[in-house]
């Protein structure tokens, strides 16, 4: 194998035969132009630094790579063994959104055992865990409506309620704010603030991948003048539009939704998210301050993203386990709402009477 840039150029101009004036030359020349193109450096440089990797860890380094690696199969593997139950036991109307919700942890200790592989594949598999929790986020609101027996009940179960806005991570110090009635609207509102960043997560992320390969977007950039802290920013503002519906939903349902053990499945989905996110930011921060010293050949910022990507294989291991405790298992629904005092009364006024078999209604037989 290739160890640099320039033992692949002297790979291609060997293969020139001296013999062969014009044809070796004109070869040579090929080959000289191909080497030269920013494509192939970084292609070259990816490969070099996998092999040096790889070939440069000792016992202690495999060892640790071998478990992280298993513990990733091992999670998927579990999450497999979950989807099936799920899609047995649970009826189709909740099958789709518990997988998806399910998948989170997976997905993420698998793009995280690539990076750890490929350290430069890095921004590509954290792109694709921020897509996939994009998703998941407007799952989880999703399925507390459907744990409540669809919208149609929830708004019955909470007709004179009121939902509380005053609450993180947009509004927690507003305490002033007036509560909102729970009505059809205000429901709209909330899926849409879930679904705004589902929908526009991954077409900031294409964006992000377009200007990268032109060489305007550069991962970890703090500079006003490139692409990638617009980009961040924005991207974080959607972040928490889209928080603070699921955290409203979640403070109105949490009481209702107890027996379905609603707290340790939004516990468990509030981890993922501070892993995933605030965990990152943190220890990519402390790499852009050199605080985290270089080893070569990985710098400081690669060097974050190797601890990153190990940390988030272990803790999505154990949250892949939690959550197969919590979700594999059957609930029981809830009872249906109660009937409002009008209903109550329509049913008085209309009494039924069973006559020889036959229904009849106001005492009057049915003809």
């Amino acid at each position: 194998m290739w160890e640099s840039g320039e033992s692949l150029s002297v790979f291609l101009l060997s293969t020139c035969s001296p013999s062969a004036s014009a044809d070796g030359a004109a070869f040579r020349h090929i080959a000289a132009k191909i080497m030269g193109e920013p494509w192939v450096k970084g292609s070259v440089e990816k490969l070099s630094l996998f092999f040096s990797l790889s070939s440069g860890l000792d016992l202690p380094g495999r060892l640790l790579f071998t478990i992280l690696t298993l513990m990733a199969l091992i999670a998927n593997l579990v999450f497999i063994e979950e989807a099936v139950y799920i899609y047995r036991k649970i009826p189709s109307s909740k099958r789709s959104i518990i997988i998806w919700i399910n998948a989170a942890a997976p997905v993420i200790a698998t793009t995280s055992c690539i990076g750890m592989w490929i350290p430069r594949s890095t921004m590509f598999t954290d792109f694709t865990a921020a897509i996939f929790f994009a998703i998941v986020i407007h799952k989880f609101l999703m399925m507390m409506i459907k744990e409540c027996g669809g919208q149609k009940l929830l708004l019955r179960r909470f007709e004179n309620g009121r939902f509380k806005i005053s609450t993180g991570p947009c509004c927690c110090c507003c305490l002033c704010l007036p509560r909102v009635r729970i009505t059809r609207r205000t429901l709209f509102w909330l899926k849409l603030g879930t679904f705004q960043f589902a929908f526009l997560r991954p077409v900031f992320m294409f964006l992000s991948i377009v200007l990268w390969t032109n060489g305007n977007y550069t991962l970890y950039s703090l500079s006003p003048k490139g692409a990638a802290i617009w980009i961040s920013c924005f991207i974080g503002v959607l972040t928490i539009t889209a928080l603070w519906p699921v955290a409203i939903m979640f403070q109105q349902v949490r009481t209702l939704l107890t027996c379905k053990n609603i707290i340790p499945k939004f516990a468990l989905y509030q981890f993922i998210l501070i892993l995933n996110h605030l965990q990152t930011a943190i220890i990519n921060i402390l790499a852009m301050q050199r605080i985290i010293p270089c080893a070569p050949p990985l710098s400081s910022s690669a060097r974050g993203a190797y601890m990153t990507q190990q940390l988030l294989i272990m803790e999505m291991f154990l949250i892949t386990l939690m959550s197969r405790v919590v979700y594999r298992r059957r609930y029981d629904d809830l009872e249906p709402p109660e009937c409002t005092a009008e209903e109550a009364g329509d049913n008085k006024q209309t009494s039924k009477i069973i006559l020889n078999g036959a229904v009849s209604e106001d005492e009057l037989p049915r003809v």
